[in-house]
Order: C-alpha cells, then structure tokens, then sequence
C-alpha cells in the first residue's frame, strides 16, 4: 500500500473510531479495494451512469466520507 493509501486507511480508522461504531472496521485489503473503486467512480464525476452512481454513494458511506 503506498503511503497516500495508507494515510487515507488511518483517517478512516480515525473516523471509524467516532462514526463507526455499529458497524465492522474494514481490513487494510478491504479497506484497499473499496477506496481504489471510490477513487475511479470519483475521477468518472458527472459521466457516472446510474449503477455506477448508487456504488459510489455506497462506497462514499462505507469509508465514512459522507
């Protein structure tokens, strides 16, 4: 995991501490592959479909950056 990676898994465990609390903390892997989709879908902005949409809203609310 590269260092900017790494800083973001730390801000959220940061977060998760506070908001998370009646959920299950992602592992680093987990944790890896969901902010790499986030980061794609994030990049797309307004050319996201509708699919693409609802995941990114989900992903937005599973890494606590809503």
């Amino acid at each position: 995991m590269d260092p900017t990676a790494h800083k973001r898994y730390l801000d959220y465990r940061d977060r998760f501490a506070y908001f998370g609390k009646k959920r299950t903390m992602l592992t680093m892997a987990e944790f890896a592959a969901a902010d790499a989709e986030h980061r794609t879908l994030g990049a797309k902005g307004d050319a996201r479909d509708d699919d693409e949409e609802a995941r990114y809203a989900e992903l937005t609310v599973l890494l606590l950056r809503d």
